[in-house]
């Protein structure tokens, strides 16, 4: 398989694992009768949006290939904050926490396959592009692991915490080489078809 192949099946396979996580974040989003994790959410799914189109530019190499700088990391620390001294607790969202979980794994996938992309990549604006793109998703990331904690035991949730080193979060999830195609049960959403809501009900 050619280089220029192999890069356009990763950023097909891209562009469907960030439509996929909007329409996962918009879910949720209706899903919340609390403004400030509505709030949260929805940027989650406009950042997805803008990778898409991001990949999109990269993948054509037209347009401007520079990205925005998401600030949702930052908003979601004041979001919580605020959650916290309301005594607000989200029990709406409890009923999902597997699909946290799947998420959190997606976000690892995405930071991986974007890091992997930029190292092989030789175009420096490119690459940063790619990086940058893989740096959100660590903020995605961090972001579902504090809405996980937070949904699961709101009594116990104290204050936003970075609770997976890097390392850790590189290895987060690797059930499954996705872009080999070797799968298990437990992810196989990530190199199928199906949403993750079709692929949990089964």
């Amino acid at each position: 398989m050619s280089e220029e192949k192999k890069d356009v099946n990763i950023y097909d396979f891209a562009l469907k694992m960030e439509l996929d996580g909007k329409s996962f974040y918009a879910r949720q989003a209706k899903a919340t009768d609390i403004p400030g994790l509505r709030t949260i959410f929805s940027r989650l799914a406009e950042d997805e949006q803008k990778h898409h189109d991001a990949i999109q530019r990269l993948k054509k190499r037209s347009g401007p290939l520079n990205m925005a700088t998401s600030t949702v990391l930052e908003d979601t620390k004041n979001v919580f904050q605020q959650l916290r001294e309301s005594g607000k607790t989200p029990e709406s969202l409890s009923d999902d926490l597997e699909g946290y979980r799947y998420a959190m794994k997606v976000e690892a996938e995405s930071f991986r396959l974007y890091e992997d992309a930029a190292e092989k990549e030789n175009d420096e604006v490119v690459r940063q592009v790619l990086l940058r793109i893989a740096e959100e998703e660590h903020e995605h990331f961090n972001i579902l692991e504090n809405v996980y904690h937070f949904v699961n035991a709101p009594n116990q949730y104290l204050a936003w915490g970075e609770f997976s080193n890097l390392d850790e979060f590189r290895n987060f999830g690797r059930d499954v080489d996705i872009m080999e195609g070797k799968e298990t049960p437990e992810i196989q959403p990530d190199i199928s078809n199906k949403s993750p809501d079709e692929e949990r009900s089964e």
